[in-house]
């Protein structure tokens, strides 16, 4: 009456049946981009009854199989399908336990943007990949919705990957377009954990017994007495009559070279024959001199 809508038009429910074939079955050249993806490709008429329709983009829907009672979502990729067909990728057709020509009921539906999902992987290969958490999300572009249950075909490096939908949030369903989505990895499917093995404690060795021993005289190695016959009390520092070097951990080495390297090992006992030609020190060797001159 007054040249436009007062009211917005109230977007109606797509409900329809198709008979639904694999990607293999397009005719013409092989669409890898289907059967990588979570998307199904149907016919121009479905396109036109859409937008009779009024309905919310993205364009959602929900598959069933009757005869099985199995339910998947997925997007829509293209309207280029003959009339009366879908075609699904493989990895579809498998969860909801289709043959090929069997009959599909397809809805529209409005799902949740998601905020968490889970997955588990189906062989243990996957562990092999560097980086699965950006192999999952490269993977997921080609996706527009999840669902729970569902095992998922992801490709890479010319391999697929079988990955199941454990858990997704907020809801058994969710719309992945354009959204924050934490992102869970769960064991393969027959992983096990390796045992651990646990190394014996080896024992401690104290520097000093590594320190070589010194050789010849060792000047002050006996005990201290006090001249009051009273026992002395026990010093903090370590004893010397062992004739070993003191170590005292935390000082540096003020002599160190740069680019030098020392090794502490411990010395085998010399032979008595390389004994005899190390010059050892001797105390009180010299000989002695009288300061009166002698009379003659």
């Amino acid at each position: 009456m007054f040249g436009f809508n007062m009211f917005p038009d109230i977007p109606r429910h797509f409900n329809t049946q198709y008979k639904c074939f694999s990607v293999s079955m397009i005719p013409g050249t092989e669409r890898q981009d289907v059967e990588r993806g979570g998307k199904i490709i149907m016919p121009p008429s479905a396109l036109d009854q859409l937008t009779r329709l009024n309905i919310v983009y993205p364009m959602l829907f929900k598959l069933t199989n009757k005869k099985s009672n199995r339910i998947t979502h997925c997007g829509v990729l293209e309207f280029v399908a003959d009339e009366g067909k879908v075609y699904l990728p493989y990895w579809m057709m498998h969860n909801l336990l289709l043959e090929e020509g069997e009959i599909l009921n397809i809805e529209s539906v409005m799902l949740p943007v998601a905020t968490f999902s889970r997955f588990q992987p189906q062989s243990e290969d996957f562990l092999d990949i560097t980086n699965p958490g950006a192999v999952l999300e490269n993977g997921l572009r080609s996706f527009a919705c999840l669902t729970t249950g569902d095992i998922i075909a992801i490709k890479y490096n010319q391999r697929i990957y079988e990955m199941c939908v454990l858990e997704t949030r907020p809801g058994p369903a969710v719309s992945i377009i354009e959204c924050d989505m934490n992102v869970e990895f769960a064991p393969p499917v027959g992983y096990k954990e390796p045992e651990r093995v646990i190394k014996p404690q080896e024992e401690t060795i104290d520097p000093v017994d590594m320190m070589p021993a010194p050789l010849g005289f060792v000047a002050f190695k006996g005990q201290g007495n006090r001249l009051d016959g009273k026992k002395r009390k026990d010093s903090s520092l370590p004893e010397l009559s062992s004739g070993k070097p003191i170590y005292v951990r935390g000082i540096p080495d003020y002599d160190y070279k740069i680019g030098t390297l020392k090794f502490l090992r411990t010395t085998k006992p010399v032979n008595n024959k390389e004994s005899k030609d190390v010059d050892e020190f001797k105390a009180f060797t010299g000989e002695g001199f009288s300061l009166r001159k002698s009379r003659k």
